[in-house]
């Protein structure tokens, strides 16, 4: 048992604080963002993912699992995992059980990457399907010197759109076979339901395109659909209105993230995970005078954060009442036991970003070392 000098240091750092999450109980607010790690070869979860995810698993924490594709039109890269099949939900079994051995909640992100795709990756080389028929151009990728193009897309049909509402739905009931505690749904990052909400990209002049209500609509009935399937005391959804990734900007961030927290509420969702306003590219975090705080005020569900936090000004955010959970990516990929680390304040390890998306099961990603003292 801890000693009482222990635990009121303890209760003296507010991430390491408990919090109850709907039914879930959580002892700490330090959450594993959504991570794709593009190690699921042919799309199937691997043996090694289990390892992974339960180095940092801990009793009581949340994890959000990566990137997860809900229908064959749904993926635009190389060796991320799926769950829209019998084989990729028995392949998730076990990493969800070895997560739950450890006394975490797992939940897991579902995604359709949209126009953020190619003809490769897309059944019988089609064009991907979006909001638009706008292309986006060539990124240079992680390494530095290879350049990813993506095929032009096709605007999705009115009449076709209760047909991915569908693959939302299933994969959310597919996870829920697989034995996670609930999903994520993909709303940021300029992937298909992004592509949606945010004006730059989404042109169309049906009820899914113009005013803000109606470039909503897609995102909510998404949210409707999987709540409907599997509670919604277990979906929550990420969102990036101020973000601006693979050209997702928006005219007014600040109103659109104000109606989508306000219009989530109609549907009793678990939680709004947002990432903050000053990560606008990748891997890039600058000072801005923006703040979720409307957002935090609006929605009355759990508010989590996301986007460069550390340790200081996560807890920060907690302490304010700024939010209730913070996410943490690259501070977790390369700190299996963040949270004791944070308790103790003790060193942490420096990422290696040219191991991020290597196919490799154990060079950065299960060999990152524990501290010495403990494991959590």
């Amino acid at each position: 048992m801890e000693s009482r000098v222990e635990e009121e240091k303890k209760q003296e750092i507010p991430l390491i604080t408990p919090y109850q999450m709907g039914i879930f109980q959580l002892s700490h607010r330090v959450v594993l963002a959504p991570l794709t790690r593009q190690r699921s070869f042919g799309g199937i979860p691997q043996p090694h993912a289990a390892v992974q995810y339960a180095q940092r698993a801990s009793n009581g924490g949340l994890l959000i699992a990566e990137a997860t594709w809900i229908s064959e039109t749904a993926t635009g890269y190389p060796n991320t995992p799926g769950i829209s099949t019998k084989e990729q939900i028995e392949a998730w079994k076990p990493i969800v059980d070895a997560v739950h051995a450890k006394g975490a909640v797992f939940f897991c992100q579902i995604w359709h990457c949209g126009r953020v795709s190619h003809y490769d990756f897309q059944p019988n080389g089609q064009p991907p399907i979006s909001s638009t028929g706008k292309v986006l151009a060539p990124q240079i990728e992680i390494n530095g010197v290879d350049v990813a193009h993506f095929s032009p897309p096709r605007p999705l049909r009115t009449d076709e759109i209760p047909g991915v509402l569908n693959h939302f739905r299933l994969a959310a009931r597919n996870a829920i076979e697989a034995g996670f505690d609930g999903v994520e749904i993909h709303g940021a990052h300029g992937y298909l339901i992004d592509q949606f909400l945010k004006d730059q990209v989404n042109d169309r002049r049906d009820e899914y395109g113009g005013s803000l209500e109606k470039r909503c609509r897609f995102a909510l009935e998404v949210v409707e659909v999987v709540a409907s399937e599997i509670g919604a005391g277990r979906v929550g959804i990420r969102l990036s209105p101020f973000a601006n990734f693979n050209e997702s900007a928006d005219s007014n961030p600040d109103a659109l993230g104000l109606y989508m927290a306000k219009a989530l509420n109609k549907y009793n969702i678990l939680y709004c995970h947002v990432v903050e306003p000053r990560m606008t590219k990748v891997g890039e975090k600058a000072e801005c005078h923006e703040s979720l705080w409307p957002m935090r005020k609006a929605f009355k569900g759990t508010f989590m954060v996301a986007g460069g936090y550390e340790r200081e000004d996560g807890n920060q955010a907690v302490a304010e009442n700024r939010a209730d959970l913070v996410a943490y990516g690259r501070l977790f990929l390369a700190n299996l036991d963040l949270p004791k680390r944070f308790e103790l304040d003790a060193p942490l390890n420096k990422c290696n970003r040219a191991t991020y998306y290597t196919p490799h099961p154990v060079i950065g990603y299960t060999d990152y070392p524990f501290l010495e003292t403990t494991s959590m």
